[in-house]
């Protein structure tokens, strides 16, 4: 019983609504911003130099973050922030590297629920609860995923859920609609694939976009609080995980992705995942609310257009609300050893004018409420829509879990995809759950 009392905070539910929480913590806008647009700690004599890890590695993203350091260095000329931008699985990896040897940078991207709580435990992340107050304040409820035992030690700055990115024309073309149910969805795969169309990729290479198709079944089959329990206690018993299981099976056998995709790398290069939707090769990806930025940069920077977003289609007779969403966020965290200027920047970070642009630009799906106004792209609108009025929305089940038992389980789903048989996902799960 040890291990589940302290596993119970891991399984992170991002809320009944986002936006209730926003709304509920967030407090008046005039005097919630007043933390997040008039940051205090970088304005003292002595030199500091901050790094900064993010993976926004193409334009407008990599370019914004540059001024926006700019800006911030001209405002403090006391602090110095080297970046290093890097594709996300490269990032991935080196901060794995870092975690590792303890060489962190002072500034990095922090997926929060029982992947934080391991950093906090190994006293790798800082606790910014009292330096960051204001800031806390005003982005509200939307903090959860990153607090640990009433701590606050991330700042998320993008928080979204994961669904179908789909190119209007290819669909209207082929008579082809949104699916409201997996039936519905079969049957456009069909449509699609008899009319020479690949109705999907996926970068099954980089691994992580296939196990967001075993969570997002294992959502619609289980009910909330098998969920919920589940991931905080790694009780798989309840037959609906395997159910889940067994319904990526037939996904996969349905053979709905690109030729080659078990080599198809999910982010960079026009041979991507993402290349292929914004080329107009395939129909269709799965993906988070990340993707119209992703294209974007995959198109000389140039949004993409004919693109259209809708949520992870109803399984009949399952147990979960079809309105339940997989996602969650990223947050900016600092290392345990790092300057409380970098605190202050990360509070930049999520100011007004900060947040703002980087609704603009389609960066992502801002926290503070007063960029909420701000997303350029429609579709993004809607999908940020679809999230503040979703009734649950469970953090990805790798970040919930923790690294060990995640990777246990994605790696379980990669090998689904493969040709494995779909119950060792639940039994390679709970297996590494018992090492725990």
């Amino acid at each position: 019983m040890a291990r589940m009392r302290a596993r119970a905070g891991a399984a992170v539910v991002l809320g009944v609504s986002v936006a209730m929480l926003l709304a509920a913590c967030g407090g008046d806008s005039d005097n919630g911003s007043e933390g997040t647009d008039e940051p205090s700690a970088g304005s003292g004599d002595e030199a500091v130099t901050i790094t900064w890890w993010h993976n926004s590695n193409t334009d407008p993203g990599m370019g914004y973050y540059q001024q926006v350091a700019d800006d911030y260095m001209a405002e403090n000329p006391n602090v110095t922030i080297e970046i290093e931008a890097m594709a996300h699985e490269d990032m991935v990896t080196q901060l794995e590297a870092a975690f590792q040897s303890g060489n962190m940078p002072d500034i990095y991207m922090e997926r929060g629920g029982g992947e934080l709580r391991q950093h906090v435990e190994a006293g790798l992340t800082k606790d910014i609860s009292d330096l960051a107050a204001d800031t806390i304040s005003t982005i509200g409820g939307s903090v959860a995923g990153w607090q640990v035992d009433g701590k606050t030690y991330g700042l998320p700055f993008s928080m979204g859920v994961v669904g179908f990115w789909y190119n209007t024309q290819i669909w209207a073309d082929n008579g082809v609609e949104p699916p409201a149910t997996w039936d519905d969805f079969y049957a456009a795969i069909d449509t699609l694939k008899a009319n020479g169309v690949a109705p999907l990729s996926v970068g099954a290479a980089d691994q992580w976009p296939l196990a967001h198709y075993y969570y997002y079944f294992a959502l619609r089959e289980c009910a909330q609080d098998t969920v919920v329990n589940g991931l905080a206690e790694f009780d798989f018993s309840d037959e609906c995980w395997n159910t889940a299981a067994s319904d990526l099976k037939a996904f996969v056998d349905s053979q709905p992705f690109n030729d080659g995709f078990l080599a198809t790398v999910a982010q960079e290069g026009a041979t991507s995942a993402s290349g292929l939707l914004a080329n107009g090769q395939v129909s269709a990806e799965m993906q988070g609310h990340w993707e119209p930025g992703v294209m974007q940069g995959l198109n000389d920077g140039t949004p993409v257009e004919n693109i259209d977003w809708f949520p992870f289609p109803a399984v009949e007779g399952g147990a979960g609300d079809p309105a339940a969403a997989i996602g969650g966020g990223d947050a900016w965290a600092a290392s345990a050893d790092a300057p409380d200027e970098a605190v202050d920047f990360m509070m930049y970070l999520l100011s007004d004018e900060v947040q703002i642009g980087f609704a603009e630009l389609n960066m992502g799906l801002p926290t503070n409420p007063a960029a909420s106004g701000s997303v350029a792209d429609p579709a993004l609108a809607s999908l940020l829509e679809f999230r503040d009025a979703s009734p649950f929305i469970q953090l990805y089940f790798d970040t919930a879990l923790g690294t060990n038992v995640g990777n246990a389980m994605n790696a379980a789903v990669v090998n689904v995809f493969a040709g494995a048989d779909p119950a060792t996902i639940v039994a390679d799960t709970q297996a590494a759950a018992e090492l725990e």
